[in-house]
């Protein structure tokens, strides 16, 4: 037989038993991860219901516990876990007082602040362990005044007072809950001059309105209910901003804190709508807009000021308390310095049922399914972090610091966060992201079953409204995304609801495992285009340059192009050759620049009068922690130019096109690899 035959059939053998031989592809572990073989619906409600039997707010010993079991299932999955404490500061109540004059000849009416229990209510047991209702990092003080009805307490409301010339300064407002961040309600009403607060939930917006039924026969908020929180406007501990509170470490004074401005400097109570309701039929003076009214049954709302007059008392305990993180550690095999993160709190203000501890639920669940796999050979490309945060109610506390801490090795290191904190809570699927990653969301729906239809996928019952997926942006800073999106520049996703466990791990399993990592930025680019249109027509008549954006964002669609195609060559060549040592070189250089561009959006100064939001292209709205636009440093500048009118201060809406400008551009030269 021919010499060339005969080496022909030996390599056809050998390929042939490397193929029998070989192991799985990393596909074939990502579907089974989506198997029912994986899946344990019993396990994680047996988790969901460890995890909430007691209230567990930060700081708690029942917080403390919580972590434990979440410390013990990891290491339980064979996961390498272990827990990061700081030393924080957080507040608790100590008394409050609310007390109501409807009009100089009346009794006076004192509430008694207090949420009922229902029949039957099963945590009826531990219910005296909830905390008094209050708002964290509320201002102790005891004030006196005409109340004065402000709606949703936003700056346009304010503008509308003015407009009927109502005087907010000396008075007391009171503030439906919703729209805006709470603690935004506190810091506008300061900012008029109000010398304190009440923010209740109005029955239109949270009790269902007309007949509606409330819970625990429905959904809707009970009239005793209380919506607690935070009014604190920053991120992690005020005691130690930009810095870790790790150790004995610097830390702010009480009054160097409040000269910060993210602390309240009046005090606010949260109160239910039954006691709201009490107040707004005491209160007299100009008949509020339509759209200011209440639903149906509710008394005709007026602004007043007064004349009923509130008397408010709250003191408050501020105390430097240990909170834990958990971290759990898969370490990948080919990139161990490369970090996928998954997040997770878990404190709550009562028992978290839903925000956050059906998401713990589902990180265990992830966690579970992933040790299964490694029994059965699958090993991770790059690293997979767990993390289980606290303290994030008070402020987004435990991963501010954590990230502060590790802020050089996040920034060299992290691939991508992905947050969940509802994981259960009615029907339908919702996602926010960084815009490289939304491809990679769509293509993980159309993965996964829709629990509640089984005929289709996540995706398609995602669209029936619309055929689009709307996939929101990460600028506010409703969660533990912040600090990695706003201080670092860490690619990020927030999804919630429907089948959250197979959807968050398969995109974890995706950007731990692929080649080369599934970013897209020429949608981003595509993105930032479409939101600078519409800054020009807002722009059209104020003699603002955008040139600089649209030259800058043209660079990064040209290289978001030119490294998809170097990323393509590669893949072709690599399909029917071996790959070569050189490849590898490759493949990690570009995987580093797709990986470090989203840094790139960050400057060091950060924005103007926020110095630690670093992102340019996504951060809080000034006046609403909740909500976001594109570029709020142009935004702010933009408001502020609107309300004063001056030519300095459009010259500083310029000046913020200038540096918007200029990160895009750093992006696009991250992109291209090449020095200028």
């Amino acid at each position: 037989m021919n010499t060339n035959v005969i080496s022909s059939f030996i390599a056809i053998a050998t390929s042939i038993s490397f193929l029998l031989l070989s192991p799985p592809s990393k596909s074939f572990y990502h579907s089974l991860f989506l198997s029912d073989s994986l899946s344990c619906n019993e396990s994680i409600a047996n988790h969901l219901y460890i995890l909430t039997k007691r209230p567990h707010v930060a700081g708690s010993e029942a917080n403390a516990e919580a972590a434990a079991y979440v410390l013990s299932t990891l290491t339980s999955y064979k996961v390498r876990s272990h827990i990061t404490t700081y030393e924080v500061a957080l507040t608790y109540p100590i008394s409050r007082s609310l007390t109501l004059k409807p009009t100089p000849q009346d009794s006076p009416v004192k509430f008694d602040l207090h949420q009922d229990i229902y029949d039957g209510d099963p945590h009826a047991d531990v219910a005296d362990e909830v905390l008094p209702t209050f708002h964290a990092y509320a201002k102790s003080a005891t004030v006196a005044g005409p109340v004065v009805y402000a709606n949703y307490g936003r700056v346009q409301d304010y503008a509308v007072l003015k407009q009927m010339k109502v005087n907010v300064s000396g008075n007391v407002v009171l503030a439906k809950y919703g729209k805006i961040y709470r603690g935004d309600i506190v810091e506008n009403a300061y900012a008029e001059g109000a010398i304190g607060v009440l923010i209740y939930t109005d029955r239109k917006d949270y009790g269902g309105g007309g007949d509606a039924k409330w819970f625990p026969d429905d959904k809707w908020m009970p009239s005793s209910g209380v919506q607690v929180g935070s009014v604190y406007n920053g991120a992690g501990d005020p005691t130690t901003p930009g810095w870790p509170s790790s150790g004995l470490c610097e830390r702010l004074s009480d009054d160097d804190a409040e000269k910060g401005g993210e602390v309240p400097l009046i005090p606010s109570l949260p109160i239910s709508w039954a006691d709201g309701d009490r107040i707004l039929r005491s209160i007299d003076g100009q008949v509020a807009n339509d759209d200011w009214q209440g639903g149906k049954d509710a008394p005709v709302y007026k602004v007043g000021p007064g004349p009923a007059i509130l008397n408010l008392s709250y003191t408050g305990k501020q105390v430097i308390t240990t909170i834990q993180n958990v971290i759990g550690i898969i370490e990948g095999v080919e990139e161990p310095d490369r970090y996928v993160i998954l997040g997770n709190h878990r404190d709550a203000w009562t028992f978290g049922a839903v925000d956050p501890n059906s998401g713990t639920a589902a990180l265990l669940e992830v966690a579970h399914r992933m040790w299964k796999l490694q029994e059965k050979g699958w090993k991770p490309r790059r690293t997979i972090i767990f993390c289980n945060w606290d303290a994030e109610e008070y402020g987004l506390i435990g991963s501010t610091e954590w990230v502060e801490e590790n802020r050089e090795m996040l920034a060299s290191r992290a691939v991508a966060y992905m947050n969940v904190d509802i994981a259960v809570q009615g029907l339908g699927f919702y996602a926010s992201a960084t815009p490289q990653l939304d491809e990679l969301l769509i293509k993980a729906t159309k993965q996964v079953q829709d629990p509640d239809n089984s005929s289709q996928s996540i995706y398609q019952s995602w669209i029936r409204s619309s055929e689009n997926p709307k996939i929101g942006r990460l600028g506010g800073g409703g969660s533990d995304y912040s600090a990695f999106v706003q201080h670092v520049g860490v690619p990020a996703t927030d999804i919630s609801y429907g089948e959250v466990t197979s959807i968050w791990g398969l995109v974890a399993l995706q950007l731990a495992d692929e080649e080369f990592l599934p970013f897209d930025y020429l949608s981003y680019a595509n993105e930032l285009q479409r939101s600078v249109e519409d800054l020009k027509i807002e722009l059209s008549e104020k003699g603002i340059k955008l040139f600089p954006l649209f030259n800058s964002i043209k660079e990064l669609r040209m290289a978001a192009t030119k490294i998809a195609n170097e990323i393509k060559v590669l893949q072709d060549r690599n399909v029917w050759a071996s790959v070569s040592k050189n490849d590898h070189y490759k493949v990690r250089e570009l995987n580093d620049r797709l990986m470090m561009a989203e840094r790139a959006f960050t400057d060091r100064e950060g924005l103007p009068g926020r110095t630690w939001y670093k992102h340019l292209i996504f951060a809080p709205s000034k006046h609403n922690d909740y909500g976001s636009k594109y570029f709020p440093g142009i935004d702010d500048a933009i408001e502020k130019a609107k309300s004063i009118n001056t030519t300095d201060l459009w010259l500083a809406v310029q000046h913020e096109v200038w540096r918007v400008s200029r990160v895009i551009k750093h992006a696009s030269l991250v992109l291209s690899g090449q020095l200028t």
